[in-house]
This record gives C-alpha cells, sequence and structure tokens, in this order.
C-alpha cells in the first residue's frame, strides 16, 4: 500500500501520471499518461480602453489584469484515453476548483544549453527584490545560455505562495548586450529577463524561476463538460480555459 498526501492536480498528459486512486505516482495502480493534444491555441489577453482626442493624440489605459486562455484539441481518444482525462474534469465541479496544465510546446526553453542546465538542476533566480508592475528582472544565473524570447515561466517565491502567475520572456540582456538606460551591465552570473504582463506581485530576491514545464492554473470557461461518441466507439473532446489566480 503507498500512502499519498495530494491528488493530482496537473491535467494528465505525456508528462504527468494519473492512477485510479488518483495520484500522480507512476508506481501507483493503474498509472498510466494521459493522452497528448492534437492542437493548442494560446491567447493573450489585455483588455484595454483606447481613446482619440480631436487633434489625433491616442490615449490607451488597461482596464484589467491580463489573462492566458488555451484551446485544446485531442485526437479521437479510445475509452481507457479518455475516461481519466474526463473524470479528471469533473471532479473539478465545473470551473469551482482550479487545476493545472502543461502547455506542450513550452515544455523546455528555446536555447538547448539553457534548457539542459535547467533540466539538470541549475537554477535561475531573482537577484533583486522587484515591485509588483514591474517588466523585468535582473537574475542571477551560473550555467550556460539564456532565456530566449518566446520562452515561458513562473515564478516560486517563498515569500508568496499565492505567485502562480504565467510569464512570456520578450528580452533577455546579457553582460555583452544590454540597454544602459534600463540599468548597468549584467555581469556573466546575470542575465536581465524582460517579460509580459508585469509581476503580478511584488517578487523577492532568491526566488526561483521555473523554465522546465512551468505550469499555468486554469479553470474551464464553461459550467459544462461535454463529449461526443462516434458510431466507431471513439470519443471526440475539446477543453477550453483561462488562467485563474489565487
Amino acid at each position: 500500500m503507498t500512502a499519498f498526501t495530494q491528488f493530482q492536480q496537473i491535467l494528465p498528459d505525456p508528462y504527468n501520471y494519473i492512477s485510479y486512486s488518483g495520484s500522480s505516482s507512476g508506481s501507483d495502480t493503474g498509472a498510466a499518461y494521459g493522452p497528448g493534444f492534437a492542437s493548442v491555441k494560446l491567447t493573450s489577453k489585455q483588455p484595454t480602453v483606447v481613446s482619440r482626442t480631436n487633434s489625433g493624440r491616442v490615449i490607451t489605459r488597461a482596464l484589467v489584469g491580463h489573462t492566458w486562455k488555451a484551446d485544446i484539441a485531442y485526437n479521437k481518444l479510445t475509452e481507457s484515453e479518455f475516461n481519466p482525462v474526463y473524470s479528471f474534469l469533473i471532479s473539478r465541479m465545473g470551473r469551482v476548483e482550479p487545476f493545472f496544465i502543461v502547455l506542450p510546446q513550452y515544455t523546455a526553453a528555446q536555447d538547448s544549453t539553457f534548457a539542459a542546465a535547467m533540466s539538470g538542476g541549475t537554477t535561475i533566480t531573482a537577484g533583486e527584490n522587484a515591485p509588483a508592475g514591474r517588466k523585468y528582472l535582473l537574475c542571477t544565473y551560473s550555467g550556460g545560455g539564456s532565456p530566449r524570447p518566446g520562452d515561458i515561466f513562473t515564478i516560486s517565491d517563498p515569500a508568496n505562495s499565492n505567485h502562480k502567475k504565467l510569464y512570456m520572456v520578450t528580452r533577455t540582456e546579457i553582460n555583452a548586450d544590454y540597454n544602459s538606460n534600463v540599468g548597468s551591465a549584467p555581469t556573466s552570473g546575470q542575465r536581465r529577463i524582460h517579460f509580459t504582463p508585469s509581476l503580478n506581485y511584488s517578487t523577492a530576491s532568491g526566488s526561483t524561476l521555473d523554465f522546465t514545464s512551468p505550469l499555468m492554473r486554469v479553470i474551464s470557461t464553461t459550467d459544462m463538460t461535454e463529449y461526443d461518441l462516434g458510431t466507431d466507439g471513439l470519443y471526440n473532446f475539446n477543453l477550453k480555459v483561462e488562467e485563474a489566480l489565487p
């Protein structure tokens, strides 16, 4: 008998197990990976107000916070592939309980040297205290390579367990290439990472940036979870989710 303390919180996929008991351990009874996605559509939503003066000046402002959305399509699924995913989702009671997903296109950073360092246990951490609303972070990093524009990451801040926002890199400054108007040159053991959206919370120095299979915390966009069963005995199923921060 194997005891565990938490049910699987990540949507079952080719990287994450789920067992008959609902655990995430690959050694528990019935444990299997979930099916992969046929396609993923990722949407960045930032509601804004735009107005134009009589002279032609444009004035803009953000209305509310930024939200990521994802539309997930599956290939036709067999019963054994479909049931673990469907039962996982309906156990969330519609939109009541958030869960996590892994976006397959972002399971590793683009720079192979940086990705290898991350998977090998090297960490990249915040090298400064940064206020909420900041769109860049000076980071401490002793490995090779760098994050590239388009990589995504989450932040693990020991001072704030609610910091679950997903960020996307837009620029990375290094010792050889940096903007002096932003700050002094990063050392060889630093990277200045720019990202979107801006920091959702103030972030403490020493917080870890996760570039290896970062998790997106989501809820379904609808209260209904439905599927179609074809005459071939295969299940047709799609899923739409949106970011849900604690």
